[in-house]
């Protein structure tokens, strides 16, 4: 996940872990983390994008998102609670994990083999085991060799519970899900999905988006992701670096996955490089009731 993505979450933190998650009716709100990279790569035998994506970029960004509000805006105070968030998540259980792997393609400048497990296409479901978060599930999907290049968290709202309205909702649940989006890729902005009255006298709801998108509200260049990484080098500002119980903590929620790796007991899922990913990618999803929208 790139360093912007990371801002953006902590500028949000605070309404978004506002209230205590409900977990009692419907489907959980959850938090989601995708990212789709159109680029094919190469990764030698062993974790592969594991190690490369998932252990920083998308750990770090999930701890950003749900930490506490830190006492001040220092960076160690920032990464304290990031460093509680991670050291609150469950070790991942294999069986809970989706690894693909891109076929090697005649022509594509594919360097991978049909005899190692180094896997390019990582789904998993996360669980904070804190008041705050208890129950609720952090699906995260992110992949190499895929049709589009997205990044992006949406969060899920809970439905409502006695909606009055279902009957005009109907069975659609896309329609009656709310969705908060920070998308840094393609085009950074804000959405927000929501039920709205379409106008006239009938009563029939709608799905909705607003849309905060930086291009078109502010007319000045953005800077690349690394600029902002390497400005904060210059001024020494810390909190977007791993610290070292940061990482151990990180490696440490993947460790069993990693161990099957070792001992060659999980073989990826093969799909087409400019593909959607593997066809396992829908389980997790469809396990903790979330359709993702792929839109």
């Amino acid at each position: 996940m790139e360093p912007e993505i990371y801002k953006q979450c902590t500028g949000i933190q605070l309404s978004v872990s506002g209230s205590r998650p409900k977990t009692s009716s419907g489907p959980p709100p959850t938090i989601s983390d995708q990212v789709m990279v159109m680029s094919c790569g190469w990764y030698s035998d062993g974790y592969g994008i594991i190690g490369d994506i998932v252990q920083s970029h998308i750990l770090q960004t999930i701890a950003l998102l749900a930490m506490e509000p830190p006492i001040s805006l220092d960076d160690e105070d920032i990464r304290n609670e990031k460093v509680k968030v991670l050291r609150s998540t469950r070790k991942l259980d294999p069986k809970d994990v989706i690894l693909g792997q891109y076929k090697a393609v005649s022509g594509d400048k594919v360097g991978f083999h049909t005899n190692n497990v180094t896997p390019t296409y990582f789904v998993a479901a996360l669980y904070i085991d804190n008041a705050r978060w208890d129950g609720v599930p952090f699906l995260i999907t992110t992949g190499m060799g895929l049709i589009e290049h997205r990044v992006e968290i949406r969060i899920q709202f809970h439905h409502v519970p006695g909606n009055l309205y279902r009957e005009r909702l109907g069975h659609n649940i896309d329609m009656s899900t709310n969705e908060l989006i920070l998308r840094d890729v393609p085009d950074e902005a804000f959405l927000v999905r929501i039920n709205n009255k379409i106008p006239g006298l009938a009563l029939q709801l709608d799905a909705s988006e607003l849309n905060l998108l930086y291009k078109d509200k502010y007319k000045i260049e953005v800077p690349d992701s690394y600029e902002h990484l390497l400005l904060d080098v210059i001024d020494g500002d810390n909190y977007l670096f791993m610290r070292g119980d940061e990482l151990e903590a990180a490696w440490n929620i993947l460790s069993p996955v990693l161990k099957e790796i070792d001992k060659k007991n999980i073989s990826p899922e093969l799909y087409e490089v400019g593909g959607r990913g593997p066809i396992g990618t829908f389980y997790p999803w469809e396990k903790h009731g979330i359709r993702w929208l792929d839109d």
